[in-house]
Parts: structure tokens; sequence; C-alpha cells
């Protein structure tokens, strides 16, 4: 059978989602020639929306920190925060460790907060709660197993945010870099409901300390009409590219790579490496390449050649997948059963998304 592929960019129909123009250019290199534009700035520009971001930030600001910044280790987040410096800001930066970092994106915090002297806050997830739940929705055969990290990263970030009196959330998103997520692909990370329905049905354990955002209308609230105000992106108000960004942090930080997006993570490792090109059919590396293609890091023959390869070494994947499933507890042949069978949507579960959907287009055609 043969496999449609975008004729700009490397998406394919493994995205279901996906529509070509009569030229064969997909659906996200049309969106991404629409809006690109607003991302794309001269360096006075640049200068003017970083000085207004300050301006903002110092504003709203009431306590010792003007914003809180989630920091990981990797790059976007890392630039964030040399970013923050540079802008003379004082974030709160806050590290969730849900078990999983690897020793590279630890170091490369120790070494960003030594360097900055930012103050750092280490949220640290129960352990057993954290696995229980990551269990359920490995064996819920969905394909957002991320929601669960996800959801608590936000949740605890609102949490701490409001420990410490700070209004303003400081996000590493970047419309350039990351464009073109099909929506099959991931699934909403504030549905709390779906969020809990996977956990009654699989987990044993019950949640007393995993942060969530309280209820279905939260759920609105903070993705529709809430906190809109409170959310700064500044790698959307800069010319953003990750590989000068990544130059950048091992000059001042002695920043370190860690092979692939979200790496930072073994758990993300694991799953975008194996778990989703295995039993989903899905290959992240089609959307990353093909943003990087979109603005001009690469050319489409370097990315199908990239595609060419398998996404795990053989030897890396039989060391983290015998370190996943102990980490985990899990089985060698469960897992291989899981892995076996039909992936099943998060719609089969109890979902705050679809409850709420015709909610949530009134208050898109009022505007809110």
């Amino acid at each position: 059978m043969s496999q449609q592929i975008c004729r700009n960019c490397v998406m394919d129909i493994s995205d279901f989602d996906i529509t070509f123009d009569k030229n064969g250019v997909c659906n996200h290199c049309l969106d991404f020639n629409n809006k690109s534009g607003r991302y794309l700035f001269s360096l006075k520009e640049e200068e003017e929306n970083l000085n207004n971001l300050k301006r903002r930030l110092f504003k709203r600001k009431s306590g010792d920190y003007d914003s809180v910044l989630g920091l990981s280790g990797g790059v976007d987040s890392s630039y964030l925060a040399y970013l923050s410096k540079d802008l003379g800001l004082n974030p709160l930066c806050i590290h969730f460790d849900n078990g999983w970092n690897s020793n590279i994106a630890v170091k490369n915090v120790r070494n960003i907060i030594e360097r900055t002297g930012f103050d750092l806050y280490t949220y640290v997830m129960d352990w057993p709660e954290f696995r229980d739940l990551q269990l359920s929705f490995i064996r819920a055969g969905v394909v957002d197993i991320e929601m669960v990290t996800d959801h608590a990263i936000f949740a605890s970030m609102f949490k701490i945010r409001k420990k410490f009196g700070v209004s303003s959330i400081l996000s590493g998103t970047n419309y350039l870099t990351e464009h073109g997520m099909p929506k099959s692909w991931s699934w909403q990370k504030l549905d709390i409901g779906n969020l809990r329905s996977i956990h009654k049905r699989w987990g044993s354990v019950k949640l007393k300390k995993y942060p969530t955002l309280p209820g279905s209308l939260w759920w609105i609230a903070a993705t529709k009409i809430g906190f809109s105000g409170y959310f700064e992106e500044p790698l959307n108000m800069i010319n953003y590219r990750k590989e000068s960004a990544m130059k950048k942090l091992s000059e001042v930080f002695d920043w370190e790579y860690y092979g692939g997006k979200h790496y930072e993570s073994v758990f993300t490792k694991f799953y975008q490496g194996y778990i989703l090109p295995k039993k989903f059919n899905i290959d992240k590396r089609k959307m990353h390449l093909s943003a990087q293609i979109r603005i001009g890091e690469i050319n489409r023959e370097e990315a199908l050649k990239e595609l060419k390869n398998s996404p795990y070494d053989e030897s890396e994947l039989r060391r983290d997948r015998a370190f996943f499933l102990k980490k985990l507890g899990l089985e060698p042949e469960e897992f291989d059963w899981i892995m076996s069978q039909k992936p099943v949507e998060h719609t089969e579960y109890y979902s705050d998304r679809v409850y709420m959907a015709p909610i949530l287009s009134i208050y898109k055609r009022l505007g809110l």
C-alpha cells in the first residue's frame, strides 16, 4: 500500500486527519504559510516585544518573583531561562521530578541554576501514585500516555504559583519549531475526567498527592476564559531557532544535548522512540522534521534520509526497555501483549473534552 506524503514536508497519512491540496501540499504546511508571519520579527520588533513583556511582568509582580518558569533541562525551557536572565527577570524555576529524568537533564538544570542565580523549586511526584497512573494508561491502550505527566506539570505550576503569590507563568511554547502536531497523536492534557476514568478502570493505588486541576468546569476556565492573561510565551516573541539556541546554551551553561525532542526524560524517549511507532504507527520525528523544513533549518531530502534510520539504536533500545519495565514493575510478557493489542480511543473512557464540547462551542461563538 502506497503512503501518501506531503510534497513540501515529510508528514503523511499516519496523521489520520491530514489533507492535501491539488499540488500535494499538506494542510500543516498551508496553515504554516498562513500564520508564520505572525512569528517573524525584525530586530527592533524583537526588542519591543521583550521590553513589553518585561513591563507586563513587573507590573504584575507582588512578591520576590516576577514569574514562574518550568525548567526541565530541555532546550526550550533552558533557553527560556537564558532569555529571562538576559532580560533581568527573576523567575522562580520549577523542576518537575517524576522519577524519569535523565542524568543529562539533571546536570543541565544544575548548571543553569548555578549560573543564573535563580531560585529552584523541585516538585517531586509521589512515585507509587505516579507509577500506578502510568501503568493505567499503558494498560488502557490509549495514545497519550504522556498526559499523566503533562497534566501534573500544568497543575503543579498553578499550585506553586499560588503558593508564592506569583501572577505570571513563562511558557516555552513556540509556534515555529513545534508547528503541525496532528490531533490524533495526542489528547487534551487538561481532561481530568478522562484521566480519572482511565485510572478508575485500570489503577489500584488511590490518588492523594497527584496534582490536578479541580473538575471539568475548571478545564473550560483554564483553557478558554480564566488564565489567558497570566501566560506569557517569550519564545513566540523572538525569531527562535533550536539549533542556534542549543549553541548559545552550550556556550553559556555548558548545556548538553540529550539526543531527541523531549528526550531529557527516559520515559519520553522510550514512549516516542518505541511505543508510538510500534503500537500506534506514529513516528513523531515526522512532525519535528517537518517543522524544521518549514523554517529552513533542514531540507526535505535530509529529513527523508533521517527517517530511513530507526528511531532507536538497538543497544539503547534493549537497555531502555529493560529499565522501563523494571522501574514500572511490568512483566515483559504483559508488556508484549499490550503492545500487540489494537489501540483504544480516549473517547472509550469518560472525557470532559467530549462532555463539555457543546458548552465550549457556545464560548467560541461568543468569542470567549
